[in-house]
């Protein structure tokens, strides 16, 4: 049986990804690794006004959990290691026109202890795409970009503007994350994405069309 390529034959082509150049820390450098880091999104188990799930390695092990709280002023998300600790608590901004999200540190609230903000790039949008801000980036360029795959669910986490590859969502349930980066913000990251995953299944932004005729109605 004949094996290889015969000459002349084309190879399909590989997407290759600049490598990280340095460090990228956000919750903490203790969760950065040397290697890349893949995790496993359980599936969120759903209780009155909780919205809860896990986050495991490829062994199983538990390594961070997220609870929630849904039917609360701002809905908010915590996210937490193995042994319980919150890490980072996170918070959508109500009535904003670009879906906002807040993180802190721990379970601060405090502009000081704010760790990043992330928002929907344009207000109306085909594919997700948000632009997310370190706490203490007052300006207009985006540290990260998000960005929708080939399906709702698959997204690319970028190095601002760039082509630096920091994080891959695979149908909102597998991340494969790149050494040298912070796999605990990546995490915080993807609860605010499957967040607007599960707000806009069909690509229809029903929230924004809210504010929108709120906004018109009271000015």
């Amino acid at each position: 049986m004949a094996t290889g390529h015969a000459p002349g034959n084309p190879v399909p082509a590989v997407r290759t990804y600049p490598p990280v150049e340095h460090p990228v820390v956000v919750v903490g450098p203790q969760y950065l690794a040397q290697y890349p880091v893949e995790l496993a999104v359980s599936t969120k188990l759903w209780t009155l006004g909780e919205n809860d799930f896990k986050v495991s390695d490829i062994n199983g092990t538990l390594i961070f959990q997220v609870k929630s709280k849904v039917l609360t002023l701002h809905d908010r998300r915590f996210l937490k290691d193995a042994a319980g600790n919150t890490l980072v608590n996170l918070r959508q901004k109500i009535m904003t026109m670009h879906r906002r999200w807040e993180a802190f540190r721990g379970e601060s609230k405090e502009k000081n202890d704010m760790l990043f903000t992330a928002k929907k790039s344009k207000l109306f949008q085909s594919k997700t795409e948000l632009d997310v801000f370190l706490g203490n980036n007052k300006g207009e360029v985006p540290d990260f970009k998000v960005k929708e795959g080939y399906s709702k669910s698959s997204c690319s986490i970028l190095l601002g503007d760039s082509n630096t590859m920091l994080a891959q969502v695979h149908g909102g349930h597998s991340l494969a994350i790149m050494p040298n980066v912070d796999y605990a913000f990546i995490v915080a990251l993807v609860v605010v994405i499957l967040d607007m995953i599960d707000a806009d299944p069909s690509g229809k932004d029903y929230g924004d069309a809210v504010t929108t005729i709120f906004d018109t109605f009271i000015n």
